[in-house]
């Protein structure tokens, strides 16, 4: 039966929610801290090092870059099946060590077909850790709230999103310092942080046996595409990453628009800041409301995120520091639209997926979203040309989320969404 939405006290602190949490819990939600440290500290840096210190054209840049992306979002399927056939320990293990090795041979390359081995190293190591670890958090996360020992799990995962943009906050802090010294330094201390995150999995998370030992990967996939109704759900949701990369994409165009480019980090302080702060509150607000109508409203901001820009864009500039109030508008938007929507989507997909084949469901959810990311991205950019009116991309932007918001609310409206929580034996 479904569990009752407020029976928690919704004043007790994230912190001390956190603190309450098994101790594997704790680790699963930590690990996305830890997780986005390494990650911002070498990653925001690397074309610049790729550019200046290597000295390799824009082109190859983007390159590199592009592969990188690919073989991290693109698959996520297969760390996903992965997880699914051999559990989530050793998966989690495997990528903790590609990405030492990844880090490691980044900050050593001196030559382009050494950067590329230690760039697609990295992303593979996220396209296994990433799937293995949101699939183990939605398992345990799932069975404490079904015994009713632990919060919701939707509750979890915005602890996840907490961590995540704590990591994102503070690895560019700590990538700058290193920086001083060279990138190399900076690579080898991520490299550092991943064996501790390594050893805390290979002492900490059990060694659960896999669900699916002993039958083929396609298997997976085979029951993830026969699962017509996660397939809406991923397809309505995928629009969701296209939107967050515009935070790398549109939003630095439209400061250079108005010539604050220097405002780009107050506002990625900004964005960090209000998930912190707010995250679980919008989290118990949106479980009242219910899923459907928390990830059509989530959605409709993040539409009107974009909207807000494609309108300033058709009216006369505002005058000085005046002039980024667009772009602060659409970070707000977006930051409430995420909150809203995505630890709810991430509570729902193992429901969904009927609590079965959770890596191979969180790895196909992630690919949907790099292929809407890889396709979206590239007609983006085309369109951000100067030669193009200035309001076209983001009126298109605007459009990717509202078709999303259409979609999930279809599926919503349909009893998509209305799937029970397991009665406790």
């Amino acid at each position: 039966m479904l569990r009752s939405l407020g029976d928690r006290p919704a004043r007790v602190s994230g912190r001390a929610r956190f603190r309450a949490l098994p101790p594997v819990v704790r680790l699963l939600v930590a690990t996305q801290l830890a997780f986005n440290v390494g990650f911002y500290m070498v990653l925001p840096y690397l074309a610049t090092h790729l550019a200046e210190d290597l000295g390799l054209a824009a082109a190859t840049v983007g390159l590199v870059l592009g592969l990188r992306t690919f073989s991290q979002q693109g698959l996520f399927v297969v760390g996903g099946a992965l997880t699914d056939r051999y559990g989530a320990k050793p998966v989690v293990l495997a990528g903790c060590a590609l990405r030492v090795l990844g880090f490691v041979l980044l900050g050593a390359a001196g030559s382009l077909p050494a950067v590329l081995g230690g760039a697609l190293l990295t992303g593979f190591a996220a396209a296994l850790f990433s799937p293995a670890v949101e699939s183990s958090l939605a398992r345990e996360a799932g069975r404490l709230e079904r015994s009713g020992e632990g919060p919701p799990r939707a509750e979890v995962f915005a602890m996840f999103a907490i961590a995540g943009q704590l990591g994102t906050v503070t690895g560019p802090l700590v990538g700058t310092a290193l920086l001083l010294v060279d990138f190399g330094t900076a690579c080898l201390v991520a490299a550092a942080g991943f064996v501790l995150v390594g050893l805390a999995h290979w002492r900490l998370l059990p060694w659960h046996p896999a669900e699916h030992a002993g039958q083929p990967v396609l298997a997976g996939w085979g029951e993830v595409l026969g699962n017509r109704r996660f397939l809406v759900f991923a397809a309505g949701y995928s629009g969701w990453l296209l939107a967050y990369n515009q935070l790398y994409l549109a939003l630095p165009a439209e400061l250079e628009r108005v010539d604050r480019v220097a405002a780009l980090g107050f506002l990625f302080a900004l964005m960090s800041v209000l998930v912190v702060t707010l995250q679980m509150r919008m989290t118990a607000w949106s479980r009242r409301i219910g899923a459907g109508r928390s990830l059509v409203l989530g959605f409709c901001l993040i539409a009107a995120s974009f909207a807000v820009v494609a309108v300033a864009r058709l009216l006369p500039g505002l005058p000085g520091w005046w002039s980024i109030a667009p772009a602060v508008a659409m970070v707000l938007l977006l930051s409430v639209g995420e909150m809203l929507a995505v630890p709810v989507a991430q509570d729902l997909v193992p429901r969904l997926a009927g609590e079965r084949r959770l890596g191979a469901h969180f790895g196909v959810l992630a690919s949907f979203g790099g292929l809407m990311v890889l396709i979206g991205s590239t007609v983006v950019g085309a369109l951000l040309d100067p030669a193009v009116p200035p309001a076209v991309p983001f009126l298109v932007l605007t459009l990717v989320p509202l078709v999303g918001a259409v979609i999930l609310g279809a599926l919503a409206r349909r009893g998509g969404m209305a799937v029970a929580v397991p009665a406790t034996a």
